[in-house]
């Protein structure tokens, strides 16, 4: 009987292990004494991924989130500049039926706003992520994230 509970106990602890980790972690600070009101345009400064088809779905997932709170993209001289890193990770969990582990690989997208004129850091938005085998959830996950990301932005203002 005791075998039977500890095995309902491992199975439950694996299924809310699981979700946890599907789960997205968006968090964002900015700096309290910048006035955001004066910004209108942006230009990217660098996006860093370690796969290379990344770089333009991150730009098209910000620049999707940025168009609709007013803000243009301009190609260079922009009133804040951007600057997108993609970090990812493996590790390993225990499996639910035994000493077997399972690997799992996140993904963390870290989104600066600095003032282009002062170089100052004004805002930054980070959004981790587990990944799937599916290429087309991964992207979907993060066009979710990125939207996540700017939902209260710009900080102070009615277009949240």
């Amino acid at each position: 009987m005791k075998s039977k509970s500890a095995g309902f106990v491992l199975v439950a602890i694996s299924f809310l292990f699981a979700s946890a980790l599907s789960a997205q972690q968006v968090k964002t600070h900015y700096d309290r004494s910048a006035n955001f009101a004066q910004y209108k345009t942006y230009s990217w400064e660098q996006v860093k991924t370690r796969d290379p088809l990344d770089v333009d779905r991150i730009k098209s997932a910000v620049n999707a989130a940025l168009a609709a709170k007013g803000w243009t993209r301009v190609a260079s001289g922009g009133d804040v500049s951007i600057v997108a890193i993609e970090e990812g990770w493996r590790w390993r969990g225990f499996g639910a039926f035994g000493p077997t582990t399972d690997t799992y690989e996140d993904r963390t997208l870290i989104v600066d706003l600095f003032d282009t004129q002062t170089k100052t850091l004004l805002w930054r938005g980070s959004s981790t992520e587990t990944l799937s085998n599916n290429s087309d959830k991964n992207i979907k996950n993060l066009d979710k994230g990125v939207e996540k990301l700017f939902q209260k932005f710009p900080p102070g203002s009615s277009k949240q």
